[in-house]
This record gives structure tokens, C-alpha cells and sequence, in this order.
């Protein structure tokens, strides 16, 4: 699978329409498509251990999509050979009072993984340039100076997540990015079964169905913090969301060739050290 055709390329503005949310590749054995997930989740087992053992880098997986896009059920495949103790999940809802009394990126600072471990957004400060500006009664909320509003602010919060994001990056912390492209009909259909199915109606309220009310909105204002925060060091990857198979498949993907690019390898001890062990093994054989 070409991997690359997923990023939205540096400094351009790109139209979503141009991306197909039902796109697979030319595949359609999905049974195939479960059994090469499964071959990605074995290597990035393999990957995440020597990233832990290594303790250099981190990684840090942002999701954003609109409802139903299938965030959970992504996390869920792609992370399920992963060592729990290597991996944290963080869930970003609506802000509380304590992170309201904060800037908008200190909730994602104290949330970021430590080094050798991978770290989940799902959702992330992204919110800050979607939700908030598809309903700007929340700005409101944030207890901004007048200074720090205005018609430019969400360039000016492009600009800062840049930084931000480049921060981390200089600092070992890799930012991989992805965006579910789920289409307006397929999340009609699946908000319907989440209404139909008992066992799915836990994950449907009213209020998914109000958001989808601002569809258009939404799209103008990812295409936007898509051409300006698609950068060298933190691309976006779009990523076809309709058949969610594929989804998988392909963020499975991108993850393991990222970690493989790092040239991760277990710790090298010293000679003392090796002596020592062997020491201990002579030891342990000759215990009765």
C-alpha cells in the first residue's frame, strides 16, 4: 500500500471532496485486509517493545474525525498486541472548570506519553480550532484577554500548535496524525444502527445528531487547519473511513513504518555488565 498518498501535503490547501472517504485500495477481500492487520499488529508489538527498552523516543497518535467515524474501534484493532504498560490512552471531552482556568494546550502538556511509550489523543487540541469555531459561545467560556481574541485567532492557534508540535518532535516525541474521512451517509447509517441496535444505543445521544446539523461547517473548518497545520515534521494523514477494515489496515500501517523509520534497537550493555550476568547464570545453573 502506498502509504504517502494518505498525507495532505505541506502548506497547501486542500478540498476533502478530493479525498474519497470509500477508497480502499483496490481491496475488497476484507477478510484478507483483517488477516495483514493482524501482521501489523504483530510487528507493532515488536516495535512498541524495543521503543519501551530504548526509552529515546515517544510516540504520540492523534485521532480526529466526526462522530461515528470509528476513533474506538480503530484504537481498539490496531492496539490490541500492544503492551498495556507501553501505551495510554487519553480521551479529550469537553474542557472542566480546572482546565478552563488554563491555556488551551495544558491539558495535552500533561497528558503527552513519557519516553518509550505510545500515546493516544482521541481527540486532541484540535478541538480548540473545530468545535470551538463551529460554535464560538464556547470561546467565550475560556476567560481570554481581549487581546488574545479577535478575527485572527485561529491562525494565530495554528501557529502556536505548530510550535507546539515542533517542540515535541525536537525533543523525541513523534506526532503521527490522523484524520477519519467518514462520509455523511455512512455516519447517517451508522448513527441509525447505534438507535436500532440495544446493544449500541450507549453510544448515541441527541446531541451527535445536533452536531451533524453543522456538517458543512465542520468540513470548512478542517480543510482549513488541514492547510495550515499539515507540516514536514507533523503531516495529517486522511484516512478513508467508510469501511472501517480498511481503516484500520491503513493506520495500522503508517504506525509500524513510522516506528520502523526510527531505527529503534534494544539497549546495548557494557562489558562489565554482560561479565556480571554471566556470573550470575554460572550461579544459578550450579544451585542446587
Amino acid at each position: 500500500m502506498k502509504l504517502d498518498r494518505f498525507i495532505v501535503p505541506p502548506n497547501q490547501k486542500i478540498k476533502l471532496k478530493d479525498y474519497s472517504p470509500a477508497y480502499t485500495n483496490g481491496l475488497k477481500d476484507k477478510a484478507a485486509a483483517q488477516a495483514e492487520l493482524q501482521e501489523g499488529v504483530q510487528k507493532l508489538a515488536k516495535y512498541q517493545d524495543i521503543l519501551y527498552a530504548q526509552d529515546s523516543y515517544a510516540l504520540l497518535v492523534v485521532f480526529q474525525a466526526m462522530d461515528a467515524a470509528g476513533k474506538d474501534s480503530t484504537i481498539k484493532h490496531v492496539m490490541s498486541g500492544v503492551n498495556p504498560q507501553g501505551c495510554q490512552v487519553f480521551s479529550f471531552k469537553a474542557p472542566s472548570s480546572e482546565d478552563l482556568d488554563h491555556d488551551y494546550l495544558w491539558r495535552s502538556f500533561k497528558s503527552l506519553p513519557e519516553r518509550g511509550r505510545i500515546g493516544i489523543f482521541n481527540r486532541s487540541y484540535y478541538e480548540e480550532v473545530l468545535v470551538v469555531r463551529v460554535h464560538p459561545e464556547l470561546l467565550a467560556k475560556q476567560k481570554l484577554p481581549k487581546e488574545a481574541q479577535g478575527d485572527d485567532i485561529w491562525k494565530k492557534r495554528f501557529k502556536q500548535i505548530n510550535h507546539f508540535e515542533e517542540y515535541l518532535v525536537d525533543n523525541g516525541i513523534i506526532v503521527l496524525k490522523f484524520f477519519l474521512n467518514v462520509s455523511k451517509e455512512e455516519q447517517k447509517k451508522r448513527f441509525l444502527d447505534r438507535i436500532d441496535l440495544d446493544e449500541k444505543n450507549w453510544k448515541f445521544s441527541a446531541s451527535d445528531a445536533k452536531e451533524r446539523q453543522h456538517w458543512d461547517e465542520y468540513m470548512h473548518a478542517y480543510e482549513d487547519l488541514f492547510s495550515h497545520t499539515s507540516t514536514d515534521h507533523a503531516p495529517w494523514h486522511i484516512i478513508p473511513a467508510d469501511h472501517k477494515w480498511f481503516t484500520r489496515l491503513a493506520v495500522s500501517n503508517i504506525i509500524v513504518d513510522k516506528l520502523k523509520s526510527l531505527n529503534l534497537y534494544y539497549p546495548k550493555v557494557s562489558e562489565q555488565h554482560r561479565a556480571e550476568l554471566l556470573e550470575v547464570k554460572k550461579e544459578l545453573e550450579h544451585e542446587k
